[in-house]
Order: C-alpha cells, then structure tokens, then sequence
C-alpha cells in the first residue's frame, strides 16, 4: 500500500504501519473523528444508549426525531431474567415545526404518556443532536417530572455531535451515578460488582455462575440484567470487576472515589483471560477458601474444554486474523486466544481504544503488524487485503466488507446471540471461526473468480 492513496492525510498518526507511522509510538487516539472519514464512534447519544439499555425494569425516552430511536431499538443482544420492557424505545418524534417553537410540551406529554400506560422505577431521558440546538431545558422536565412522579426521571445528556462514543460513555455512567449514589453510604457487605458486561447471550449468567462456584456474591450487574433494586445496592460491594474497560473504566473511578471501592480489569475471553481473571478476583478477595476453590475450578474447566479446543486447533493453525472491535480491552483478548489457536493477528483496530491499550496490543502482535484507531472502510478494506487476512472479527457493519472481498467474518458485537464468554464462550468462539474460515465457500468463490477487490 502506498501511504496517502487510501489513507487520508489525517488519519496517518492513528495508524501503526511501517510505510506511514514509524514504529507506531503514541498513536493518536481519544480524538474527535476526522470528517470525511466515516467513522464509527462519532455518536455520542449511541454511546450512552448502549450502555443505559440492558436495564430491564428502565424506560427510555428518546428526545428527538424519530430515527434516533429507531437506530437503537433492540440493539443489544442482552437477555433479561424478569422484565422485557427495555426492548421498547419511546420517542417525542421531533419535527420541524417542533425546531422552531421547541419540543418541552411534546417531552412532557411523553412522560406523562408513560406513567399512564407503564408503571416504570426509573425514566432516562435522552437529550438527541436536536435538542443540543434548540436548548430544550431537560432538567427542569425531569425534576418536575420526579416532584410529580415520585420516580426517578434522569436526564441524559447525549447529543451525537458533542463528542464520540466514548463520551456518550461518560454520560451513561454520570446518569448510573445519579440513580445509585445514596444520601448515607451502606455498609460492605456484598463481594463484587460487575462493570461492563450486558449479559449478550447470558453471558452475565455464566460470569455469576463461575464466581458463585469459587464462594463470590455479588451486588449488583452493571448493567446486563440489571433491576433499579439491584442497581441501588452498588455501594455496598468490597470490589468493582471491569469487563468493559472503554465503557465502565470511567464509573469504576466514580465509585471508588465516591463509595471508596476500588476495582480491577478482567476479562473473559479466552481460557488465558478467564483463568487469569478468575485468580485475580479470588486473591483481590483475600479469602484461602476462594483461592482454593478458584484455582480447582479453574483446573477442572482447563481440563474439559482443552482437549476440545484441540480438535479446532489444527484447522487454524497458521491462520492470519484481523480485528476490529469496539474496545481497547476486548481487541487485547481476542489477540490472545488466535495466539492459543495458532493463529497470527495481522490487522487490529479499535473505536474506542487508548495509548495503554495501544501499547500493550503493539506488543502482542508482530512487527508488521497493522494497527489503526477509529478506522474507515477504506482503510480496513486496504489493509485486510494487503495482509492477507482469511477472518476478520469485527461488528455487523464490518461483516459486507469482509464478504466484499471474499474473506470470512466472526460477529463479536452486541447483536450476537450466542456467548463468546468464559469457558463455554471460547468452545463457541473456536467453533464460528473454524466453521467460517473452512468453509467450502471461499474456495468456490475463489476458483470461480467472484473475489471482488
């Protein structure tokens, strides 16, 4: 690839590539994305949806043109134990005439709407790219709203082009804040909290499972699965477990500031990630008997699903790997587990990523390696090609790029129904990506001369 023909010239120091960036060394990242450049993470109202929605006993109300809405209707693949309600998205469907004299009466019907139809614990509302510029005063709303009510109606405070994704982060952890903080902080008297996973698949279900084996209670789930109740009872976990860390890093250091709860990095994804995270918590713990139970349960699990990964590792063997994911933490996992399949990671990307994320992944992978912060479709295009990728692992935006150019594709996003976590997460994993990158397919449409470049 010849540096300049398909990158812009902005984009050259949020890539790692020899020809353009050097060594890679403090690749730009954090940033704003540059226009034209049609990125992914430019959406800050997206941001704190994603993050707000697997609430299961939370209504949310959307401020602003109907599309807003739409966009993020169910846009998790989050299970629920209890209530369904959070599926649902409300909008006040601004509109043109609503631009010029302001939306506040149309917000203040939908609540009311709401209330009459619904029993809700808690209301978020959501201030849109719209309300940002006609400056409807969301606050006072809701504060009335909650006098009226007597629930908690919490402004959002999200509108798309203040910031990217990340700052729609941010938002959703002040408006978690807002709900869980007490007047009087609670004793301890639960373990754990668990920050970041939104129970795609169950696989909240299959965390709590693990800890509840090796002798761990938790408090309350961040917000896969979560109820107002649960929610509430935050402050009185000993420990905050981050799985997410580009989406709940930000709320870990609220609580430990606020509620002096100090919290940790894990992850599960991958045997190494899930034995190593499952040791951390139970020594975090200071408990002999979780220690002990840990590392027996992490011997049994070892012992049932290696074996089974081995009959996998012999089709991936050899195999190049490309990743584009939303976070920083998860892109440094999946490296991991194509390192225990064999394969090599020839291309890694993220939306959300930071310069220690960065750094640590430009030690995982090899020299030639490609990186890129906040990448384009033309980028990720030229790159898989050049590098040779057979899969890219990626969301369902990525999944026509990848088939575009005749190569396989893993779904790691949040619309996925299946668990990529823990120990039955990973047999999964090896399974999909055995599955699409020998799949008979790509050597039909490579004979046939369908490989479009």
């Amino acid at each position: 690839m010849k540096c300049g023909n398909e990158i812009l010239p902005e984009r050259i120091e949020s890539i790692r590539y020899s020809q353009c960036s050097g060594d890679g060394s403090g690749i730009k990242c954090e940033s704003e994305s540059v226009s034209g450049a049609v990125s992914q993470r430019a959406c800050v109202y997206c941001g704190a949806r994603v993050v707000l929605n697997p609430i299961t006993d939370a209504f949310h109300i959307v401020h602003g043109p109907i599309g807003c809405a739409s966009y993020t209707w169910d846009i998790r693949g989050s299970l629920s134990s209890g209530d369904e309600g959070y599926r649902n998205s409300y909008s006040t469907d601004l509109r043109e005439t609503d631009v010029i004299f302001g939306g506040e009466k149309k917000l203040t019907a939908a609540i009311d709407e709401v209330m009459a139809r619904h029993s809700p614990r808690v209301i978020f509302i959501y201030a849109t790219c719209i309300v940002g510029v006609i400056g409807d005063d969301i606050d006072a709303i809701c504060r009335n709203a909650e006098e009226k009510y007597q629930i908690r109606v919490i402004p959002v405070k999200s509108p798309g082009f203040s910031g990217t994704k990340k700052t729609g982060y941010k938002m959703a952890c002040n408006a978690i804040m807002n709900l869980i903080t007490p007047s009087i902080l609670p004793e301890k008297t639960a373990d754990v909290n668990i920050l970041g996973d939104f129970n795609l698949a169950g696989e909240m279900w299959i965390i709590k499972n693990y800890l509840r084996k090796i002798g761990i209670s938790v408090a309350a789930n961040i917000t896969g699965d979560a109820r107002v109740d649960d929610l509430k009872n935050a402050p009185a976990a000993k420990l905050n477990l981050v799985q997410c860390a580009g989406s709940m890093t930000y709320l870990a250091k609220q609580m430990e500031e606020t509620f002096a709860i100090p919290f940790i990095k894990i992850s599960f994804f991958g045997v190494t990630d899930t034995s190593d995270s499952l040791l951390r918590i139970a020594y975090a713990t200071g408990d002999k008997n979780v220690i002990e139970r840990a590392k027996a349960f992490i011997e049994e699990e070892k012992n049932r699903v290696i074996p089974l990964l081995d009959k996998y590792r012999k089709n991936l063997v050899g195999k190049k790997a490309a990743i584009y994911v939303g976070g920083g933490f998860k892109a440094i996992s999946l490296i991991r587990q194509f390192n225990e399949f064999g394969m090599k990671t020839v291309m890694v990307g993220t939306q959300t990523g930071s310069k220690e994320d960065y750094e640590l992944i430009q030690h995982l992978v090899d020299e030639d390696a490609v990186i890129l912060d906040d990448a384009n479709p033309a980028e990720l295009e030229a790159f898989m090609t050049e590098m040779g990728a057979d899969i890219l692992v990626g969301g369902v935006k990525e999944r026509p790029l990848a088939y575009k150019l005749g190569i396989a594709f893993c779904d790691h996003n949040h619309e996925r129904k299946h668990p990529l976590s823990g120990y039955e997460g990973t047999l999964n994993f090896a399974s999909e990506i055995n599955l699409s990158m020998n799949s008979p397919v790509w050597e039909i449409i490579s004979q046939g001369g369908m490989k479009y470049v």
